[in-house]
């Protein structure tokens, strides 16, 4: 339980930070598609650690090995295995919280679950976990393009820092331009500096990520406990350090009258469209054809190069220090992480309304 997402599209991942490795078993990719191990690597190496001066230094290669479910480039039908061996564990570092429980961490958590954990780098809690997501999410994304649909994702804001630019103003095909992956020059410097002084304090920051799936056909999605959009909160929520998301115009829709908020249809050729997209592309739980666009709020890092107090496993009053390799703030690296479950989320509803309409 815990360790599996979708239904059809469905990916089980397994691991720990320090253990060997991570990897994922991905079932439901239809037979034929052409898979590319060099994109794969490519959307993993923009997550892996040690990328920038505003990321962890741990050093990992994140080289992934597909061990089945292809054969001379093509998807087989079959589960594609894919495992990512661990190269630059060092446990020692965490040796001195082996007893003691970090503030804001799943120390505690796993502790009184499971009666037992993995402290080094917090074993299965980690955030390096996601390293199968985003393997497994690549392969979602290669299917999705066969079909028209792509997903993207940018650093929209770092502390008080908010790029108020909406995504349909800025070229997202720059996303990648820059360390901290947002698409909008100026405010990435700023945001740079921001998070590079908050490092150098030793202390984290968090941010907020933007996330818009484009070309999704109307259609996608159950109509009560499984809406569209639900099951992209869900995916996003699963995400370390997620702690809030909102989609269409979200909580600011409230400071709107319902005349203002109510996106109008009109026909465009044989295509029903909405003049506005307050909705963000789902109504009723299910995709009506337009842009589908949310965001993501991520917390600052726990983890943090100060003096904290706390309590130990036997309940005792300690002080815990921060020691090892963390992001001063995620966001960067949450970018592939975002999308790689939204192409998750969008293939799987994809193959699941193709088997109603059967």
């Amino acid at each position: 339980m815990g360790s599996s997402f979708g239904k059809l599209f469905k990916i089980s991942t397994f691991g720990e930070s320090h253990g060997k490795g991570i990897g994922a078993v991905l079932e439901g990719c239809p037979a034929g598609l052409e898979i590319s191990e060099d994109f794969i690597q490519a959307e993993l190496d923009r997550r892996k650690p040690g990328q920038s001066k505003i990321t962890t230094q741990r050093q990992e290669g994140d080289k992934v090995e597909l061990l089945s479910g292809i054969f001379e480039g093509k998807a087989t039908g079959t589960p594609i295995g894919m495992v990512i061996y661990n190269e630059d564990q060092r446990s020692k570092d965490y040796s001195h919280i082996a007893e003691k429980f970090r503030p804001s961490h799943a120390d505690y958590t796993y502790q009184v679950k499971y009666g037992v954990r993995d402290y080094r780098g917090g074993g299965r809690s980690s955030a390096r976990e996601t390293a199968a997501r985003v393997a497994s999410g690549s392969i979602a994304k290669m299917f999705l393009k066969t079909l028209g649909i792509e997903c993207y994702a940018y650093v929209s804001q770092v502390g008080g820092l908010k790029l108020e630019k909406s995504y349909q103003e800025l070229d997202l095909g720059k996303i990648d331009d820059n360390i901290v992956r947002c698409p909008d020059g100026p405010m990435a410097e700023k945001m740079i500096d921001l998070i590079d002084e908050v490092r150098k304090s030793r202390d984290t920051i968090g941010g907020i990520v933007t996330g818009v799936i484009k070309g999704v056909p109307p259609g996608l999605g159950e109509p009560v406990f499984e809406k569209l959009h639900a099951e992209l909160g869900k995916a996003m929520l699963s995400i370390n350090a997620v702690k809030g998301f909102e989609f269409g115009s979200g909580f600011e829709g409230i400071t709107m009258r319902g005349s203002e908020h109510n996106d109008v249809f009109y026909k465009d050729g044989d295509t029903v469209k909405t003049k506005t997209n307050h909705s963000g592309g789902i109504q009723g739980g299910i995709s009506n054809g337009e842009d589908i666009y949310f965001r993501i709020a991520f917390k600052p890092v726990a983890t943090i190069m100060t003096d904290q107090e706390s309590v130990d496993l036997h309940g005792d009053a300690t002080t815990v220090t921060g020691k090892g390799r963390h992001d001063p703030c995620v966001v960067p690296r949450a970018v592939p992480i975002v999308e790689a479950m939204s192409a998750l989320v969008i293939a799987d509803y994809y193959l699941i309304n193709k088997t109603v309409k059967l």
